[in-house]
């Protein structure tokens, strides 16, 4: 094999990611989502592939619908129910699984399209969402439901009537559909609405028995972000009534239940706060008993997964890994199952205790992973990028921890540029997450195409994740409260200085980029120093006040600072990045999407009038069509050109080797 080349901003085309792993009823076989980005649609390709865990065949492509997602078996494993867009709006797709094979078909044919299926216990029924307005609800009540034309649907737009936030998400405007909970009928196809009312709905679990459902929604119909103040209801099928179980006062989110109907989960935490650590709870249905089951072990829990033997499998996030833990709903305290070095984006219990979960590697963008039970590692099942990965070079990632003056301790990482030479240094590319509230970890899938080739471009790569990160506890994600800037800035800047001091770093060759708090933090430290030569600033936010009024989280802000600007503009002013654009020296590359409703693109644009003219270096890039996850999910044309834009900003005033 001859010399790897290096890779590419095209490369991004070649990666394929897996993601929801499910394993079958009998533990034999893993089913799971493969994605790739498709060149010649400029979209993605999602396809459902089948492995045996024995490895004794090649995995197998159940589907070639390119829309495919969601799998679930059903209970007896001889079916696999899934979601395609295929035809158009989402429905609910059924493959027969008997000897492995058989056709899809669809069985239900839903008027705004299908999502999250759930299987009931006896495999008779599956639960699943499906939006509807208050008139289709009327009308599919008496048997006349038909799809709206395009010009039905934009007249709901035109004039758009607006009396709540948020009112656009993603990057569309919202409707009056909400998402609603339906039941189909294996034998006869036939769907049933079970819910009746003006509110989102979260994906559905069964009670074992199968005669009820549990849900969460906003009580207070109608109310402002829905998402923020949760309630859990259980719906009983059989009288049609709907009891609320919980409370409005958290944000609840991965409702779960256990496998004798006696316990839900979900991560919890209180609706006012965006600072804090979630809880994942545990709560007796029957006598409202409570038990954080993630209190021992101080972390966030994203995702988990119920054993038939009634415990909790949670993925812990910690310190750029997630380690695999065990708790019990009837007892304190959580066990540690497995420690990979891996990230983990998704994991699947099997009834005697197995593990299959898909999680990336800093070496590896995306496998497929299993564990018998009681066995204390992972075992790679898939190799999906192996001839991608024999091509090319990829660089090792490398820890770095450091202690800044302040006497914080911080954990970063950075990748050295290909033929790396200890004598001498090179030009360095800072990177920062967004969030706050997130861990990056050495293992970041979404960003390993972008770092590999950052370094391939002649850079050392340097990331870490500074006070307000997740992955070391609630006190250290506490600490940017009401601050963001200079806590943040204090961080990174000793990770820069120590790679400087260590020989690395060419302190005369500093380039930095971020996207949304780390755009934010990218504007602020070029606002507070000058030494950086080159910046990329991407999604951020610049007016903390305007950005208020116009995002479609506006509580965030007021969470995340303590106040909202009517109450005190001139502390949100003062902690942003805007107010100090006349000390912004840096050459700047400022980066938007016109469809951001996350930091709508009126904050690029304040960025660039102001600096512009002042008389400043800048350019601004704008992406039609996309929104807030361009960078991870946008048009692979538009993610491919936003990496271009990036590196060439970067050596026109920084010459790299």
């Amino acid at each position: 094999m001859g010399e790897k080349r290096l890779i590419t901003t095209q490369d991004l085309l070649q990666i394929k990611h897996l993601e929801d792993p499910q394993l079958s009823p009998d533990g034999r076989y893993v089913a799971y989502v493969q994605s790739q980005p498709n060149a010649t649609e400029n979209n993605y390709t999602t396809n459902i592939w089948l492995i045996d865990i024995e490895g004794k065949q090649s995995p197998l492509q159940l589907t070639r619908g390119n829309k495919d997602s969601q799998p679930r078996w059903s209970p007896k494993g001889d079916a696999l129910a899934f979601v395609s867009g295929r035809s158009g709006f989402p429905q609910l797709f059924l493959l027969p699984m008997s000897g492995r094979g058989g056709e899809a078909y669809p069985i239900t044919t839903h008027i705004n399209g299908v999502s999250q299926p759930s299987w009931s216990a006896d495999g008779a029924l599956i639960a699943f969402l499906g939006k509807m307005n208050a008139e289709e609800r009327t009308q599919e009540d008496a048997g006349t439901a038909k799809r709206a034309t395009p010009e039905e649907r934009n007249a709901f737009f035109d004039p758009m009537v607006i009396t709540h936030i948020p009112y656009r998400e993603g990057v569309n405007y919202l409707d009056n559909r909400y998402s609603q909970i339906y039941t189909v009928r294996i034998a006869d196809q036939v769907a049933k609405r079970v819910t009746h009312i003006d509110a989102h709905y979260t994906a559905p679990v069964w009670s074992p028995d199968g005669n009820r459902l549990y849900s969460t929604r906003i009580a207070e119909v109608g109310g402002d972000e829905y998402w923020r103040r949760g309630s859990v209801f259980e719906i009983d099928l059989v009288s049609g009534t709907e009891t609320r179980l919980l409370d409005d006062e958290y944000t609840l989110m991965d409702l779960g239940i256990s496998p004798n109907g006696e316990w839900l989960t979900m991560n919890r935490r209180s609706g006012t706060d965006a600072i804090s650590l979630f809880q994942l709870v545990a709560c007796h249905i029957k006598t409202g008993k409570e038990r954080v089951l993630n209190a021992s072990i101080d972390r966030v829990i994203a995702p988990h997964a119920w054993t038939s033997e009634g415990a909790v499998l949670m993925v812990a996030q910690t310190e750029g890994r997630c380690h695999i833990y065990q708790a019990h709903p009837d007892f304190d305290g959580a066990h540690l199952l497995i420690a990979p070095d891996l990230f983990i984006t998704g994991i699947s219990a099997g009834k005697d205790g197995s593990i299959a979960v898909t999680a990336s590697h800093s070496e590896n963008p995306s496998n497929l992973f299993y564990s018998h039970a009681n066995q204390a590692s992972l075992t790679r099942l898939t190799d999906i990028n192996r001839a991608f990965l024999d091509e090319v070079q990829v660089q090792p990632t490398h820890e770095l921890r450091y202690t800044h003056e302040e006497g914080v301790a911080i954990q970063g990482w950075y990748i050295l540029p290909p033929d790396y030479d200890e004598a001498k240094t090179y030009p360095l590319a800072v990177n920062i997450h967004g969030g706050p509230h997130v861990m990056w970890s050495h293992h970041e899938r979404g960003m390993w195409h972008e770092w590999q080739t950052h370094a391939a471009q002649g850079y050392v790569v340097f990331y870490c994740n500074p006070r307000g990160s997740e992955g070391y506890g609630d006190a250290f994600i506490k600490a940017l409260g009401n601050q963001w800037g200079n806590i943040a800035m204090a961080d990174i800047m000793a990770g820069v200085n120590t790679l400087i001091e260590q020989g690395i770093a060419d302190k005369e060759r500093l380039a930095i980029t971020g996207g949304s708090y780390g755009g934010y933090m990218v504007a602020w430290i070029i606002a507070h120093t000058d030494v950086f030569k080159s910046a990329v600033t991407q999604r951020g936010v610049y007016n903390v006040a305007s950005f208020y009024g116009t995002t479609d989280i506006p509580t965030f802000a007021k969470s995340e600072f303590g106040v909202a600007p009517y109450e005190d503009p001139a502390f949100l002013w003062e902690r942003s990045p805007l107010a100090y654009a006349k000390n912004m020296n840096t050459p700047l590359l400022i980066i938007h999407s016109e469809n951001d409703f996350r930091v709508p693109i009126e904050q690029g644009e304040q960025l660039f009038t102001h600096l512009h003219r002042m008389g400043k270096t800048v350019r601004f890039v704008r992406f039609p069509r996309e929104g807030h996850e361009l960078s991870r999910s946008g048009e692979p044309t538009h993610r491919i050109r936003r990496i271009q834009e990036m590196v060439e900003w970067w050596n026109k005033f920084i010459k790299a080797d």
